[in-house]
């Protein structure tokens, strides 16, 4: 085991304890795949959660959006933050909250209450994601941290994509609250282990608070936007509570963005946008992430309301995909600092398209796994291609002060995809009646996939092509 020197303050503890760097990113990494895991986890569980609380595919939506909206809202501010009060007490906040979340989600006796469970879940991982990549950061070499943080981006969309299978198990062995109890334990372990592998940062100085206030103002935006395309098929496009939503959405947006240019500690530093890796790797990455997000969800449902396969059946046909992506990440993080960000955005989600569109073509009601299978990993190569690199490409020209809270933004718009991606989906595969309907609802929930993953791969094709690392 190396050491490394201690930061300022902790020079007089006695119990700390310093480790590789390769230590720290198992630690960081077992976090970040634990939030990302809790972003689809619950998907396979959506029958039998509606069945227990007799509601609506519309309002169980909001047990998957919910965790988005606040996790994406929150990620900046907290990676601010912990900049200020330091990275590994954000860590063990945001450990705690999750853990909580966790908690009250496995006991929760409503769906309102499920819902408040998730949302502290979605302000737990908030607080916990930019800490992790900040601590993470800060135990490499420059020359290393585009692989480390590809590396990083792969185990979180390995736990993403683990999601539905490893819940089908826990599911498929207790109920779907299992899918909430195991965290309790997961996050027990990193508590502890945290003061044993982590350092703390030094508290760098604000003149200004971060914009706590502008945290509000997107969170409401992104719940008035998704109520009002998750509801849309309910109340109809021209219902004035649809439009209502979405405008209200638009000029809380915008009262956002201006708070953005005016406030000395924005949530999203509008200078950044000019930075064309950062920018290109953002908004590519918000249209993947709502095509990813809904590709999830879209065929759990598919499996067990369509082919009408119990939760264990429907994981275990899942669960090749997640593997693929593992794989694939680690070389393509390699590849492209040979080759460069370019190839990896554009042709990753060309591939995810190409595959999904052959689901529609292909699946209907008769059972067809050994093929699903088959497509599923194909369709993850393009996956494991594209999440790793556009996070290193994210950050990879950014200064050495700004890595942080460039991969905070990063994140946040991963997760404002996501939230729009699960909203539009619910919203297309309305309430289908009879079998024929509920498969052509499916297809068209493939289609919507298919085309954010093309709008990806188009804005992935103006990426800087060189692997630059990040400036001092």
């Amino acid at each position: 085991m190396t050491t490394s020197p201690l930061p300022p303050g902790e020079a007089k503890n006695p119990n700390r304890v310093t480790a590789s760097p390769w230590a720290a990113f198992a630690v960081c990494s077992g976090a970040i795949f634990l939030t990302t895991l809790d972003l689809s986890i619950v998907n396979v569980a959506f029958p039998d959660i509606l069945t227990d609380f007799g509601v609506s595919r519309a309002d169980a939506s909001w047990i998957v959006t919910i965790y988005n909206i606040f996790y994406a809202s929150l990620l900046v501010v907290a990676g601010k933050t912990a900049d200020s009060i330091g990275r590994r007490r954000m860590f063990r906040i945001g450990v705690t909250l999750f853990g909580i979340g966790s908690l009250g989600a496995a006991l929760a006796p409503s769906l309102a209450t499920l819902v408040v469970a998730r949302a502290l879940q979605g302000i737990g991982g908030a607080v916990l994601t930019p800490a992790t990549l900040g601590l993470l950061i800060a135990s490499f070499p420059p020359e290393r941290r585009t692989q480390v943080v590809a590396m990083w981006g792969g185990v979180g969309a390995l736990g993403v994509a683990s999601g539905p299978s490893l819940g089908a198990l826990v599911i498929a062995l207790t109920n779907w609250r299992g899918a909430f109890w195991i965290n309790v334990p997961l996050c027990i372990a990193l508590l502890v282990l945290n003061g044993r592998y982590l350092k703390e940062s030094a508290p760098e100085r604000h003149k200004q608070r971060p914009d706590y206030a502008g945290a509000v103002l997107i969170t409401i935006a992104l719940a008035l936007l998704a109520l009002g395309i998750s509801q849309s098929e309910v109340w109809g496009w021209t219902d004035v509570r649809t439009v209502g939503s979405i405008v209200a959405s638009v000029v809380v947006t915008v009262a956002f963005v201006r708070r953005q240019a005016v406030h000395p500690e924005p949530i999203l530093d509008l200078a950044l946008l000019s930075t064309r890796s950062f920018s290109v790797a953002n908004f590519s990455g918000l249209a993947f992430f709502a095509g990813f997000a809904a590709l999830g969800l879209n065929n759990v449902l598919f499996l067990r309301q369509v082919w009408g396969y119990d939760v264990l059946t429907a994981g275990l046909l899942s669960a090749t995909a997640p593997l693929t992506v593992a794989l694939c990440a680690p070389f393509s993080g390699r590849l492209a600092q040979r080759h460069g960000f370019r190839p990896f955005v554009v042709v990753g989600p060309l591939i995810v398209a190409a595959f999904i569109v052959l689901f529609a073509q292909v699946f209907d009601a008769q059972r067809e796994p050994a093929l699903f299978l088959v497509l599923g990993i194909l369709l993850a190569v393009g996956i494991g291609a594209f999440i790793p690199v556009n996070t290193a490409a994210a950050v990879a020209e950014l200064p050495q002060t700004r890595l942080s809270v460039g991969g905070a933004v990063n994140n946040t718009f991963r997760q404002i995809g996501s939230v729009l991606g699960i909203a539009a989906l619910v919203a297309v595969l309305g309430d289908p009646v009879g079998q024929q309907q509920l498969v052509e609802a499916h297809h068209h929930g493939w289609y919507l996939i298919a085309a954010t993953m093309v709008l990806a791969s188009v804005i992935g094709a103006r990426q800087i092509t060189t692997t630059n690392s990040p400036k001092r």
